[in-house]
């Protein structure tokens, strides 16, 4: 089992940033790679940006340029950076481990951006 708790939600204004953490605890060397989602109510959850073990990311196009996902193994965090914020990605956003067979998610941490 992995546990998955994120914080760093909030209200900023567009343009400006906020930074998302993800601690995982539990059987954290079954990871295989995490990954940020985002939902807005009436949506589906939407894949915002992945980092695998060996540090390859991936990123929707909604927020290349802007956001940037990085992971600090020796605190077992996962983190999102977020920049030049839109009021678009104005949702809740979820961190989401994969462990092969299994999967985990976050209870999530609400972003809001205001115009």
């Amino acid at each position: 089992q992995v546990q998955l708790v994120e914080s760093g939600g909030g209200l900023v204004q567009a343009g400006g940033s906020l930074r998302l953490s993800c601690v995982a605890s539990g059987s954290i060397f079954s990871i295989i790679d995490m990954r940020w989602y985002r939902q807005t109510a009436g949506k589906q959850r939407e894949l915002v940006a992945g980092i695998a073990n060996g540090g390859s990311t991936n990123y929707a196009n909604s927020v290349k340029g802007r956001f940037t996902i990085s992971r600090d193994n020796a605190k077992n965090t996962m983190y999102l950076q977020m920049d030049s914020l839109k009021p678009e990605d104005t949702a809740v956003y979820y961190c989401y481990a994969n462990l092969g067979l299994r999967a985990y998610w976050g209870k999530g941490t609400l972003v809001t951006v205001s115009s």
